[in-house]
């Protein structure tokens, strides 16, 4: 890891850079694919699924019998803790129902909100080094909650066709309707166009590589809409001479384990705490299964030495990270600093991974800078706010005339006349 001690204003800019990829193949590469599904259907599917994971697929559709040995195969202990943190996330979701209110903006006008849910949806779930039943969770609950009536589930199979049964018990804990063996960037493309067996849905979640991002954001362009743009996946660690640097070390090591391009940052007011988190890290990830992976993200990574905690809070709110541990000793006062973030874990205690697995709250979050926009996944997220209004004679009194004459100055003719023949079935001028 780079570590830069009391960096100026001014080199913020490049300390908050995210690695960057040329993206020019890669984008012709997803496009061709995404093309072949749409034109080919399920061959183009099983197609690449031999090509890209080695599976010779007959169907694509999971099975029943696939989802009962899949729960013989996925231990009590697993079972009982998807289960508990399924009930936690639906506590969370259930408590972000929305409730519609009429308003009368004015006399003989009436104006709310219908808060409707997306009929059909799509869950992309990576299988490969590490499968993440935990984002079918997060993912299919909140569907299910906001009533969306098929949730779709593609997760790439393994090279003897089959997919991780925690995925699939996970699926079935959640309320998924249909799983499918489809992976990458054929999955984004047969969720987007629909085939012979996966559905089209009309919106995408989910996160993936650097291919399954590109295919999202291009099928967005013009086929169906998606959850957000997102990069691989970030955490930045805010900490004082207080801190445990054991805790904070692990919470670095927990994020730079997901992949090689996967980003740690650390932001510190003590320069004995940089200290003992840097040889933290290197003891901690010397035992880790995943350290090449680790090894290669820290690579990536920054430790940063700032004067004091607003210094701290505002390189942070500049980075704009996808989670944000603050593990001072002031946490409470320093959240009411936090502007840009997607998830924030206050405290020693509150470890990015409880975020991740089983508090409640959302991990599918913005990365790469964009939690200066989006926000995480959330209930809303798969629902619809439709507008109405109702407009009396009444109405038609309050607003008719300003309506005519903002429609006159904007020299659209037929707004006004619309206006201007109820005014005068009134007598109104």
């Amino acid at each position: 890891m780079k570590i830069i001690k009391y960096p100026s204003r001014e080199q913020w800019a490049d300390l908050i850079r995210r690695p960057q990829i040329d993206t020019t193949q890669l984008h012709a590469t997803v496009s061709s694919i995404l093309s072949e599904v749409k034109a080919h259907g399920d061959d183009a599917v099983r197609k690449y699924e031999e090509q890209f994971d080695h599976a010779q697929l007959h169907t694509l559709a999971i099975t029943e019998a696939e989802m009962e040995e899949a729960e013989r195969l996925v231990s009590d202990d697993l079972k009982a803790a998807i289960v508990l943190a399924h009930r936690n996330i639906a506590k969370f979701h259930e408590a972000q129902q929305f409730e519609s209110h009429k308003i009368e903006t004015c006399e003989g006008v009436e104006c709310w909100q219908k808060s409707v849910a997306i009929e059909k949806v799509g869950l992309y779930i990576p299988g490969g080094t590490a499968p993440l039943f935990s984002t079918v969770l997060m993912l299919a609950t909140p569907a299910k909650i906001a009533g969306c009536r098929q949730i779709v589930l593609c997760t790439p199979p393994n090279r003897e066709g089959k997919v991780n049964p925690a995925i699939l018990v996970a699926a079935r804990v959640a309320g998924v309707s249909h799983v499918f063996k489809a992976g990458g960037v054929q999955a984004i493309g047969a969720m987007a166009y629909g085939t012979e067996s996966i559905p089209r849905v009309y919106k995408i979640f989910g996160p993936g590589n650097q291919y399954v991002m590109a295919a999202k954001q291009l099928v967005s362009l013009h086929d169906t809409a998606i959850d957000m743009p997102a990069g691989p996946s970030e955490v930045c660690v805010v900490a004082d001479a207080s801190s445990d640097a054991e805790f904070v070390a692990a919470d670095l090591l927990s994020q730079a384990e997901h992949g090689i391009d996967s980003q740690v940052f650390l932001i510190t007011t003590s320069e004995e705490m940089l200290q003992k988190v840097t040889e933290q890290v290197d003891v901690q990830l010397a035992a880790l299964p995943r350290k090449e992976i680790a090894q290669q993200s820290l690579n990536n990574s920054i430790f940063v030495l700032v004067r004091d905690e607003a210094e701290a809070m505002d390189l942070s709110n500049a980075y704009a990270p996808e989670h944000l541990i603050i593990a001072t000793s002031d946490y409470e006062r320093l959240a009411e600093k936090v502007v840009n973030a997607g998830s924030v874990f206050l405290g020693r205690w509150a470890c990015e991974s409880a975020g991740d697995y089983a508090s409640g709250t959302n991990h599918t979050l913005p990365t790469h800078q964009y939690a200066l926009a989006y926000n995480g996944v959330n209930l809303d997220s798969f629902n619809r706010k439709i507008t109405f209004q109702h407009l009396s004679e009444a109405g038609i009194g309050s607003i008719g005339h300003a309506v005519a004459c903002m429609a006159e100055n904007e020299q659209l003719e037929a707004h006004a006349q619309a206006m201007r023949i109820r005014m005068s079935k009134l007598g109104l001028r």
